[in-house]
């Protein structure tokens, strides 16, 4: 007896023993439960698996009780690759479809069904006995015409999916399972994670190319509902997630203030609901149809949708709330080609704004909290405008120490780095907001 109800029996057989597990809940059957374990090492040494001594029974009995204990209904000591993946796609495909308001396809189903699931070798696979060189080999079997960066994206799906799984069935599964999603997702192909932050640079406009998109906008939307996103987007930085999310209360015209809820990334319970913006009174005033004699609880941001009639015929239907951002592609991108800027993506516009705010000179955590990200994610992929910054601060704490007049130094050398700049823009035919 290992404790009450848990037995771990040794029978002798004509070729050898085997060891015998029983479980007896306490007011069950008197008679309990077994499982045979695997043959005892009586006569072949003891591999671990099928033939075991007394510590490696112990240990297989240990968790066939905890798995006698748990809710057997919600545990699968059978599950595969594919049980896994299929529930995590029903899962997130079902939040997405809360989300936008009608059935939609998370980013999940649409990354892990064509390289995951159409992947025979790995799907039939059962949890248990998926190994690290079973990742490994799927993901050198990934498609060659996949960059890393998205080889990457599809690798962290799978590893979320098995997560939850491991999570929701551990005590079916091995105890080192986590370990070996850890090392056998970790990545065998090549990350261009050194020209990410660069593509990232490309995409950051200036306060004058702002003002241009926003009156181009203007100029082209004349129901206003994409330009009011486009304004809310650049003067924010938020996620168009976000900003989709608002409530007619959410501005505060009185204050100059929006409150935005904050995103759906990452794990667990964050600390506050919503991210108070201050806003310029422009553009309180350029979102005051938006908010102006409605109710409080209404969703702030809103478009109109088309109805097909006939083959070339489309009507108005119904102003409905904006669901996802492929809603505003064709119109960002008659936009971006009017200015002649055809590949800037409105996630500029966020980019844009954390910029903006490093060169204001606000701390990094508070750049970080205003737009819904980690001071990690800004230190990574925002480190030149960082570097930048500090430079001018710097420089402002420079006082003059000897007297100019006798010392006669070159000009140049107390120069401020903006009016460094300033020079070196002007001879290279730039100009400097």
């Amino acid at each position: 007896m290992i404790s009450e109800g848990l037995h771990l029996g040794y029978y002798r057989g004509a070729r050898g023993g085997t060891w015998v597990a029983r479980y007896r809940p306490a007011g069950g059957d008197s008679h309990g439960t077994k499982r045979s374990l695997g043959t005892a090492d009586d006569i072949v040494l003891a591999n671990g698996d099928t033939v075991l001594n007394w510590k490696q029974a112990l240990d297989k009995a240990t968790e066939w009780f905890e798995l006698q204990e748990s809710d057997g209904n919600l545990l699968n000591a059978n599950i595969t690759v594919k049980d896994s993946v299929e529930a995590f796609i029903a899962m997130r495909d079902q939040r997405q479809s809360l989300r936008v308001g009608h059935p939609s396809r998370s980013t999940a189903n649409m990354k892990l069904t064509p390289h995951v699931l159409k992947d025979e070798a790995l799907v039939l696979t059962k949890l248990r006995d998926l190994t690290e060189a079973h990742l490994r080999s799927w993901q050198r079997r990934l498609r060659e015409g996949l960059r890393g960066s998205s080889k990457m994206r599809v690798v962290s799906e799978l590893k979320a999916a098995l997560n939850a799984t491991f999570e929701e069935h551990r005590k079916a599964l091995p105890k080192d399972f986590g370990l070996t999603i850890k090392f056998g997702l970790k990545p065998v192909f090549p990350v261009e994670t050194v020209t990410e932050p660069l593509a990232r640079q490309n995409q950051v406009l200036s306060d004058r190319q702002i003002r241009d998109v926003l009156a181009k906008a203007r100029e082209l939307d004349k129901d206003g509902d994409h330009a009011r996103m486009a304004i809310l987007l650049a003067a924010t930085g938020a996620r168009f997630s976000q900003l989709a999310r608002m409530r007619v209360a959410d501005v505060q015209p009185e204050l100059n203030r929006v409150l935005i809820p904050v995103s759906h990334k990452g794990r667990g319970q964050k600390a506050a609901s919503f991210i108070r913006m201050q806003v310029g009174r422009d553009v309180v005033e350029a979102l005051r149809p938006a908010f102006e004699s409605r109710k409080p609880e209404e969703v702030l941001l809103e478009r109109w949708h088309y109805r097909q009639t006939d083959s070339i015929t489309w009507i108005r239907a119904s102003r409905q709330p904006w669901k996802t951002p492929s809603e505003m592609r064709r119109w960002w991108q008659k936009v971006m080609d009017a200015l002649g800027q055809p590949n800037v993506i409105p996630y500029a516009l966020r980019h844009s704004s954390i910029v903006r705010a490093i060169s204001a000179g606000l701390p990094i955590r508070l750049v970080a909290a205003l737009h819904d990200t980690s001071t990690a994610m800004i230190e990574k992929h925002y480190a030149r405008w960082i570097t930048e910054s500090l430079d001018d601060f710097a420089a402002r704490a420079i006082i003059p120490l000897v007297d100019v007049e006798q010392a006669h130094p070159p000009s140049n050398q107390l120069d401020s780095v903006m009016d460094r700049r300033l020079k070196n823009s002007q001879v290279n035919g730039c100009s400097l907001e």
